[in-house]
């Protein structure tokens, strides 16, 4: 008994320090005196809780057994897809498109990946006629068949949902839009600001199907579907083609611990270990001092990255960044 017990105190007081040297101004400035093609900088204040951290990762483990069927493009042989794509400037006419959201001390990344990339094809596919800002809330809290809210959940049953049950509107945390606006606060996670002091935990909120009192549309009949859900296989082309002919889809990889300290560049893993599945939207591709990219909106709030963006690694599956890619067509009128 006192031999468990004393192991636990090792295992307690070895997490304690690799959560403490990751977080370290000594970590950052090992990334920093290493070429790369990717820059670090203190993103996360360097006493927030690992624990905190882990859990904005909430790509479940067994997500892959729960992707769609997978889509296959049939790519016309003359067809050359560009070097370099964004949907921001493909689609200038939809706003959610360059939006970056904050999923707050909740790991529901898994939601935010999906009702963004839903967001953004509704105004794709009605050609800008249609804005439809779909609600994280709504989906984190009523799935319950795609997992276990903000303990993680599957992005590609999060695409099947939409299409069986739908999704109705909502916005960022006390914004007041559409029927059910996001209830998690954003939190300071980041270097100092003026938003409140994270704590960690926090439950997944109860699933409520009805708006706020506010708006002035009711529950079924703001629900919106969508028409299809599918994945896309790990083929860089097949995924070049997809976005630029349907838009942004949800991407899913393994986050490093250096991955915390991005500032910009085109991220390639190098030093920590990883710290779970994290859900993301990928917007296009480029290339970057002769390193290819895949372009990507996270949701850890503009103060995160690149002012919320990302650039990783293009055409090896790093982190496996093109092995679970998500994504659906939308009911438009």
């Amino acid at each position: 008994m006192m031999k468990l017990v004393v192991a636990g105190l090792v295992l307690v007081v070895v997490v304690a320090v690799a959560g403490d040297y990751a977080l370290s101004d000594k970590f950052i400035r090992l990334l920093q005196s290493e070429e790369s093609t990717w820059k670090a900088g203190r993103n996360f204040n360097k006493n927030l809780p690992m624990r905190y951290i882990r859990r904005l990762m909430g790509v479940h483990p067994d997500s892959k057994y729960h992707m769609p069927r997978v889509h296959r493009h049939e790519i016309p042989e003359n067809f050359e897809l560009p070097n370099e794509f964004d949907s921001r400037t493909a689609w200038s006419m939809c706003p959610t498109i360059g939006e970056i959201r904050d999923q707050g001390s909740c790991g529901s990344c898994w939601a935010f990946g999906a009702v963004e990339s839903m967001s953004d094809r509704v105004c794709i596919h009605s050609k800008g006629k249609e804005n439809f800002h779909f609600s994280a809330e709504d989906l984190v809290s009523c799935c319950h068949i795609c997992g276990f809210g903000c303990e993680g959940g599957f992005p590609g049953a999060a695409f099947k949902y939409w299409v069986t049950s739908g999704i109705v509107s909502g916005g960022s945390f006390n914004s007041t839009q559409g029927c059910q606006p996001y209830e998690i606060a954003p939190c300071e996670h980041h270097v100092k600001g003026s938003r409140p002091k994270c704590s960690e935990g926090g439950t997944t909120p109860k699933c409520v199907r009805q708006c706020e009192s506010s708006y002035t549309v009711d529950y079924e009949s703001d629900l919106h579907h969508g028409s299809k859900a599918y994945a896309i296989s790990k083929d860089v082309e097949q995924i070049q083609y997809e976005i630029m002919t349907n838009g942004p889809v949800e991407g899913a990889f393994t986050v490093y611990v250096d991955f915390l300290h991005y500032k910009s560049g085109v991220y390639q893993h190098r030093h920590g270990l990883p710290l779970g599945g994290h859900a993301i939207r990928v917007l296009g591709w480029g290339e970057e001092n002769g390193t290819s990219y895949w372009l990507c909106a996270n949701s850890w709030n503009t103060d995160w990255g690149d002012n919320g963006l990302f650039k990783i690694l293009r055409g090896s599956d790093h982190c496996g960044i093109e092995s679970e890619i998500a994504a659906g067509l939308p009911k438009v009128q």
